[in-house]
C-alpha cells in the first residue's frame, strides 16, 4: 500500500474550458501580439521549466517577428486567460480531501512558479495538498529524476512508497517510473495512448472515481 499519492495539474486535476490554442491566440491578440504558434510555444516552455514566469517563453517567440509588444505583456495575458478558463475535473476536490485521510498527498507540476501558483490561487487550492511544487523553483522540469525526488523529500516517502499520477507520457510516467515510483497514467479524448510503463489507467472524467480503488 502506498504512502503517497502525487498529482500532476493540467489535464489530470484542472483542466481549461477552452483549447490552449484558442487561449494563445486570445492571449497574443489582447495585447496586439501577433499570431502565436503553439507548437512553437510547448518547444519554449520545455527549455523553460525552471523559470519564475513565461516571459522568456515568449520572448523566445516574438523574436521572430517585427514587433514593439514585450513578452512581459504577453505573459501576462495568457496567465490571466488560463486562470479564467481553468475548471477542476468534477469531484477532485473530494477526492483530494479523502486521500488525505489516508495518504500524504502531493503535487508536482512542470511550468514557471508565477503561471502555475497563479493557477493554485485561482482554484483555491493552495491548501490542497501537503506538499505543491512548481518545477520554476527546482532546479530541474519533469521528466528529470531530481524533480520527482524534490516533492518526496517534501513529503518525506522514499520512491517506492509513492504513486505519481499524470497524464503527459514523458513527463510523467517515464519521468516517474525511471525515478523510481510507480505510476497511472490519465487518459482523454485526444490525449496519448496508454503507455505500457503505467501501473494503471484512469479516465480523465472519472478519476474521482476511478483513482481510489487503485491505490
Amino acid at each position: 500500500m502506498p504512502e503517497a499519492v502525487v498529482f500532476d495539474l493540467d489535464y489530470t486535476l484542472a483542466v481549461p474550458e477552452r483549447d490552449r490554442e484558442t487561449i494563445l491566440t486570445e492571449a497574443a491578440a489582447a495585447v496586439g501580439a501577433p499570431p502565436l504558434s503553439r507548437s512553437a510555444y510547448l518547444e519554449a516552455h520545455r527549455r523553460n521549466l525552471t523559470r519564475e514566469s513565461r516571459e522568456p517563453i515568449f520572448a523566445e517567440l516574438l523574436n521572430d517577428y517585427e514587433t514593439s509588444v514585450q513578452p512581459e505583456a504577453v505573459a501576462t495575458a495568457y496567465r490571466e486567460t488560463i486562470a479564467d478558463a481553468l475548471t477542476p475535473i468534477p469531484g477532485v476536490e473530494r477526492m483530494l480531501e479523502s486521500l488525505r485521510t489516508e495518504y500524504r498527498v502531493g503535487l508536482l507540476t512542470n511550468g514557471p512558479v508565477r503561471a502555475q501558483r497563479d493557477k493554485l490561487e485561482t482554484l483555491g487550492w493552495e491548501n490542497r495538498f501537503d506538499a505543491a511544487l512548481v518545477t520554476g523553483e527546482l532546479e530541474a522540469g519533469k521528466p528529470d529524476p531530481r524533480a520527482f525526488q524534490a516533492i518526496l523529500d517534501e513529503l518525506d516517502v522514499r520512491p517506492e512508497h509513492a504513486i505519481y499520477v499524470g497524464d503527459e507520457v514523458e513527463a510523467d510516467i517515464a519521468g516517474a517510473t525511471n525515478a523510481g515510483m510507480d505510476a497511472i497514467q490519465v487518459l482523454f479524448d485526444g490525449g496519448p495512448d496508454p503507455d505500457p510503463r503505467a501501473l494503471a489507467t484512469v479516465e480523465q472524467p472519472r478519476i474521482a472515481d476511478e483513482l481510489p480503488p487503485l491505490l
